[in-house]
């Protein structure tokens, strides 16, 4: 277990003595033309910028993206983002005690309750031929995998059973919108949401920096999906072609647009609102994150965030936590 401040909560000044996980490593080349080692370091709570100017070199040759590293140097800020200046750095030892699972986030809702709403979903999808395919997707070593996943890299939900969270926040928002407009097709628009993301399962590796795997740099998410759902339906007796054609839709089309990596866009209502609900989920949960990692140092707005394309405003922290740890139960 380690016993050390957060990344979230490390403020100006603070000498560092940590324990991290390399998330990215790379060399950079100053102004004068030298060199300077260039890490992105993260433990549960979120990631952090650190520098070395020099004697890295040993190092750099030695170290690797999910190495974890014992570090000793000060957090100051830069153009008013945090990074850590690093006097000494090496890749720690077995016998630190230190593991993996110390540096491992996962979801704040027990797995328990994720996975009951979960069967709860499939099981209300009226829908003959959708609940089959849902009960075949759900089921066998996909399935261990699906619930252990994240949902990104980086970006949003991006920790131990994130896929899960983030695919419930989807299926609760289309169920709504269901409510609101009877023309939708609510168990095709349900089970689109389910699986929509299922290529994640093969795209990510579950190791500690969830990296792509080949065949996730290779076809991506979408296709995976596609191909696997494509498949359980050719071994169900009588699937209507017409229905297969609309769920794969839903798959290839719910990133919204060809340069979002979709292979084309959303033609029917529910692609429409399933897009939109991924959308929601997703940049939500990723701008929460995001204030979160910076609540604690003190300051009115987030660095500048690239996805964003904005910083954030962090307000005031509620003095109760309004969590609920049954939110998915309802």
């Amino acid at each position: 277990m380690l016993n050390q401040k957060p990344i979230n909560e490390l403020v100006n000044g603070d000498k560092i003595q940590h324990y991290f996980i390399i998330a990215k490593i790379e060399t950079r080349p100053t102004k004068t033309g030298k060199s300077f080692l260039n890490l992105e370091l993260k433990d549960k709570t979120g990631s952090i910028s650190a520098k070395k100017w020099d004697n890295f070199e040993s190092f750099f040759n030695e170290a690797k993206e999910g190495d974890i590293v014992k570090l000793i140097g000060a957090l100051e800020f830069f153009n008013n983002n945090p990074q850590i200046i690093i006097d000494q750095i090496s890749v720690a030892r077995e016998s630190s005690g230190v593991t993996y699972k110390d540096f491992l986030q996962k979801s704040k809702y027990p797995i328990e309750a994720l996975e009951k709403q979960l069967k709860e979903k499939i099981d209300s999808v009226q829908n003959q031929f959708l609940n089959a395919l849902l009960n075949k997707m759900f089921s066998g070593e996909d399935y261990q995998k699906y619930i252990n996943a994240p949902a990104g890299k980086a970006w949003h939900h991006s920790y131990i059973h994130g896929l899960l969270e983030h695919t419930l926040e989807i299926v609760k928002i289309c169920e709504l919108m269901s409510t609101f407009h009877n023309e939708i097709d609510r168990d095709l628009l349900v089970s689109g949401a389910l699986l929509h993301d299922f290529g994640k399962v093969e795209e990510l590796a579950q190791d500690v920096n969830f990296n792509y795997t080949d065949s996730g740099k290779l076809l991506g998410h979408i296709v995976i999906a596609s191909i696997k759902v494509s498949k359980a339906i050719d071994e169900i007796d009588g699937f209507p072609e017409e229905l297969k054609n609309q769920i794969i839709h839903l798959i290839l089309s719910h990133q919204g647009k060809l340069e979002y990596a979709s292979p084309v866009e959303p033609k029917t209502l529910e692609a429409i609102v399933l897009y939109q609900a991924d959308e929601l989920s997703a940049k939500t949960n990723a701008y929460k994150q995001a204030i979160d990692a910076e609540r604690k140092r003190g300051v009115s707005w987030t660095k500048f965030l690239p996805l964003a394309n904005t910083s954030l405003y962090i307000p005031n922290e509620n003095e109760e936590d309004n969590f609920k740890e049954n939110l998915f139960d309802n």
